[in-house]
């Protein structure tokens, strides 16, 4: 028999303090909080560290006419103890600035990480990326695109962004994650997706 199950939100949270404790490329906040626990009444207060990261957009680029995938290979410090290597193959990708939407973002990020545009920006989700200590979360898209002549290396030099393309059959693709050489989460999932809508998508030709 189902139980009655008491549903939370953001008004079951109380925040007693607030403030900066690193400010650089990143922000990291401590936050002295309580929250409402599943038995009834509070928790006692306690303190937590947020890497305050904000929205980012990821975009799978795939080209239904030739059956092939456009990633991204680039240095990510994260990664640096990574067993193959620091250079991940990836999405298009890019952090929501104020005013923009995800759209806009996916439309930005497409030209300045692969110097194309796409016909058609499928959602995938949305999603939170490590919700234990990063307020990031990822709306995850598959743009439709003709990736004749999209190569080459992109991304701005004042970002530092050192961007080279990977073009590859969605069969290779799929077989890298499967073989783990594609290990990062949204490039997963975006090709996990792909792989549940890849005949609807051939039909797109």
């Amino acid at each position: 028999m189902a139980q009655n199950r008491v549903e939370y939100g953001r008004d079951d949270v109380e925040i007693a303090a607030r403030e900066v404790a690193f400010k650089g490329f990143f922000r990291i906040e401590t936050i002295r909080l309580r929250h409402r626990t599943f038995a009834g009444g509070w928790t006692g207060y306690f303190e937590r560290e947020l890497f305050e990261r904000g929205e980012a957009v990821c975009v799978l680029l795939f080209d239904p006419q030739r059956d092939c995938v456009v990633l991204t290979e680039q240095f990510r410090i994260g990664a640096l103890a990574d067993e193959h290597s620091p250079w991940l193959l990836e999405l298009v990708a890019g952090m929501v600035e104020p005013g923009e939407s995800y759209a806009d973002v996916a439309q930005r990020e497409t030209a300045e990480e692969a110097g194309c545009t796409f016909n058609e920006l499928l959602p995938i989700c949305n999603y939170w990326v490590s919700p234990g200590g990063t307020s990031e979360r990822v709306q995850l898209y598959c743009a439709l695109i003709d990736s004749a002549g999209v190569e080459g290396v992109h991304g701005l030099a004042e970002e530092h962004e050192d961007i080279r393309l990977a073009k590859m059959s969605f069969g290779d693709a799929y077989a890298a994650v499967e073989c783990g050489r594609i290990n990062n989460a949204a490039t997963i999932m975006a090709l996990q997706w792909l792989h549940i809508h890849h005949s609807r998508l051939l039909q797109k030709k």
